[in-house]
């Protein structure tokens, strides 16, 4: 069975995981025994007639194992076929009957004599059958009963690519069972697949300069082939396919570009998980006609479909009772329903064979409308003149009338009022099992939604009332206020209590903005584009500005009140706010929004320049209650707590301003 090299080199060529075989330069079929045996193989081949068993005469020669091995017989250098090589192992079996009256002589004889067989090798590798005839000869030296004698190899029965190929061995005439053995030959070994992340790859180890043509392509049991991927490639080639195109019937089939050329087909996915999940989540169900409903999909599907209520809620979908159409799906091919009508509410649901719901679909809400809020009856006929009904819900099949707790027993007398006057559609009828009925439950719905609609207004009108009488009683609780402290950069010590002050007002119900805590806004934006931003924001939400006047800072008030030619520079922190505050104060803009502060012992209240006695002028810590009831204006808190306030202020203070005025050579803490 000559064949292309290309195939055989595929199938056996480079890849180090298969093992090199061995090449038999003999284009004709020969044997060999093992030694001390002698062989003789017949020429052409012989009829496969086994024949019946036999009693053995005596010590006769039987095999009793065999063995294959691939070759390759390549009588040039490029026409090579894959080959069977079939090892037969041989054994003596039975031994001499014992005569009643034998001289001697006569014994040693036969018994001294050489063994004869003809072993048969029957091959079967569809469509061939051959069989092949060896004589072998046993010396008389190695014939002992039950004891191997060696083996004799035949080269060889050739054979196909991915063949099932099964040899049987026997005697003539036959002694015993025969023995058989079944191998199935290298198919696409050069073709690997493997994952790569979210794709597959499929590396195909072919010759370099080899042109080759590869098609993917679906087997479907039924219909033509449908062809995915056809290309004409030269080897080697790595091939990337996305995981969500592998499905089980997805084969690949490859070929030489040649007249006549043998294609080889292998389908590596039939058993993988991952093709399995994407069959399922390729097929579609749809709707052919008001009577019929397919299945779409690529491979054939083992799958059972069953008809299902789905009720508005969006809960489970409930199976029939009794349930209705449980058929082996067919993919591609039209079914029918046993519907006398059709309802939005009703579903088709396809499951696998471990009877997991795969796939559902209502098919007719598209063209009915969306689901309908209706209760499906049950008629269930038990004898000729006995029937009985139920409704389905999610706990069940409710019998009516019923006592349980369920919409459908609450309403279960009207229901029945409604099936027995026939107000009810019929979706199904069996004349043996029973019907199905649809019926609407729109008008309880809108008695029931009366109700709901008067017991809300009810309780909108009592909280509504509720609400009127505990409005004097709540007090929504004050929003914190802002207080921007503005200072002269006197010198660390005073710079020590201006932070004093800033942080014991932090702890009360204030946010101060103090340029100490923003030194690096202040070096982005510059003194006077930050000092201008502060004020604004805090007079918009309504906020209090604090200027703290040191000595310094009364003296520079002064001169900038006197000279008004001082430009402020970029560091001048007491120039920069003096032109922001300064036309509020001349144009009378100063009542709620400003404070003016000094603390005790370090300024004269007379020394604070004229117009900023305008302002609320407090001297801290000894005027701390009347300050603090400033900056919080009308939401400040009972008298018993703003006194414990001005207290803790108070303790922050002292510390803060003997720490400053006990050393004298600290800038902006000097006597006033």
């Amino acid at each position: 069975m000559p064949m292309s090299w290309f195939l055989l080199s595929l199938a056996l060529g480079r890849s180090p995981a298969v093992v090199s075989l061995e090449t038999l330069v003999e284009p004709h079929d020969t044997a060999r025994c093992s030694l001390g045996l002698s062989c003789h193989l017949w020429d052409g081949d012989v009829l496969c007639l086994p024949g019946s068993i036999q009693p053995a005469p005596g010590p006769v020669l039987v095999p009793t194992r065999l063995q294959t091995e691939l070759v390759l017989r390549c009588p040039q250098e490029t026409d090579c076929a894959l080959c069977v090589r079939v090892v037969v192992h041989l054994a003596v079996h039975g031994g001499w009957e014992e005569p009643e009256e034998k001289s001697d002589l006569e014994l040693q004889e036969p018994r001294n004599a050489s063994l004869l067989a003809q072993v048969v090798l029957s091959f079967q590798a569809y469509p061939t059958t051959r069989c092949a005839l060896l004589e072998v000869q046993v010396p008389a030296v190695l014939v002992q009963p039950g004891q191997s004698v060696g083996s004799a190899v035949f080269d060889c029965f050739e054979a196909g690519l991915g063949a099932e190929v099964r040899i049987w061995s026997y005697t003539q005439p036959r002694y015993q069972k025969e023995l058989n053995v079944t191998r199935q030959l290298p198919a696409l070994p050069w073709l690997s697949v493997s994952a790569d992340g979210d794709n597959v790859r499929l590396v195909l180890d072919v010759s370099e300069e080899q042109d080759f043509g590869l098609l993917l392509y679906w087997d479907q049991v039924q219909g033509p082939l449908k062809s995915q991927r056809h290309k004409n490639l030269t080897g080697p080639q790595t091939i990337t396919l996305n995981h969500t195109d592998l499905v089980p019937c997805l084969c690949i089939q490859v070929w030489p570009l040649e007249p006549d050329s043998v294609r080889t087909s292998f389908c590596p996915f039939r058993e993988d998980p991952r093709a399995h999940r994407n069959l399922w989540h390729i097929a579609k169900l749809k709707l052919v006609s008001s009577e019929t409903w397919q299945l779409d999909a690529p491979c054939s599907l083992r799958a059972k479909m069953a008809l299902c209520w789905q009720a508005p809620d969006q809960g489970p979908c409930q199976p029939l009772v009794p349930p209705m159409l449980q058929e082996n799906v067919t993919v591609n091919k039209p079914h029918e329903f046993p519907l006398l009508k059709s309802h939005p509410n009703l579903c088709v649901q396809v499951s696998s064979w471990e009877k997991k719901v795969q796939l559902q679909e209502c098919l007719w809400a598209d063209s009915l409308g969306p689901f309908k809020d209706d209760m499906l009856l049950v008629e269930m006929r038990t004898g000729p003149n006995n029937t009985s009904v139920c409704a389905l819900e999610p706990s069940g099949c409710t019998a009516l009338p019923s006592n349980a707790s369920t919409r459908a027993a609450h309403l279960g007398e009207q229901l029945l009022q409604d099936f027995r006057t026939q107000q009810c559609v019929q979706l199904w009828n069996d004349d043996d099992l029973g019907a199905l009925w649809a019926c609407p439950m729109d008008k309880y719905i809108h008695k029931r939604w009366v109700l709901v609609w008067l017991v809300c207004l009810l309780l909108v009108a009592a909280l509504f009332f509720l609400l009127l009488l505990k409005k004097d009683r709540v007090k929504a609780a004050p929003r914190a206020r802002t207080a921007l402290l503005l200072h002269s950069a006197d010198g660390a010590g005073y710079e020590r209590l201006v932070g004093a002050l800033a942080s014991a007002l932090s702890k009360l119900p204030l946010r101060v903005a103090v340029d100490l805590w923003s030194r690096r806004e202040l070096s982005a934006h510059g003194a006077l584009a930050w000092f201008h931003g502060q004020r604004h924001r805090t007079l918009q939400e309504d906020g209090v500005v604090v200027l703290l006047f040191s000595p310094a800072a009364a003296a520079q008030c002064q001169q900038w009140l006197q000279h008004q030619t001082v430009e402020p520079g970029p560091h001048d922190a007491l120039a920069s706010w003096l032109s922001c505050v300064l036309p509020d104060f001349l144009q009378g803009r100063v009542a709620g929004r400003y404070v003016g502060v000094y603390f005790d012992g370090l300024l004269h209240p007379d020394a604070v320049p004229a117009p900023f006695r305008a302002a609320p002028l407090f001297s801290l810590p000894s005027q701390l209650p009347g300050f603090l009831d400033a900056l919080q204006g009308g939401c400040a808190p009972r008298p018993g707590r703003l006194a414990d306030r001005a207290e803790q202020v108070a303790q922050a203070l002292r510390a803060a301003l003997d720490s400053c005025t006990s050393h004298s050579a600290v800038p902006g803490c000097g006597e006033a």
